[in-house]
């Protein structure tokens, strides 16, 4: 997923552990590793708001995006793609 959760690089960095975090910010532990390590289909801006009160920074810190890396099969249906030498007209 092109988008990574910096949770821990904040943890470290205020010398906090996961169980403390979850519990200033009212989730579970078990929830708060799952945002932790990737797996997180969403999160709500309460929690997002609530995780950069307790931790003291902005959302940027904890998210950032990465694209995935580029695959053989055309990301998008929608526009032509380039002919190879195989298909090229004669």
């Amino acid at each position: 997923m092109p988008i990574v959760v910096d949770v821990d690089v904040m943890l470290a960095r205020r010398k906090m552990s996961v169980g403390e975090l979850a519990d200033r910010v009212g989730i579970t532990p078990a929830n708060l590793a799952v945002l932790k390590n990737g797996r997180a289909k969403a999160v709500r801006f309460t929690t997002l708001a609530a995780l950069c009160e307790v931790l003291e920074c902005q959302p940027g810190d904890l998210l950032r995006w990465e694209p995935d890396p580029p695959t053989d099969r055309p990301d998008r249906p929608d526009r032509p793609q380039p002919a190879s030498a195989d298909t090229a007209p004669a």
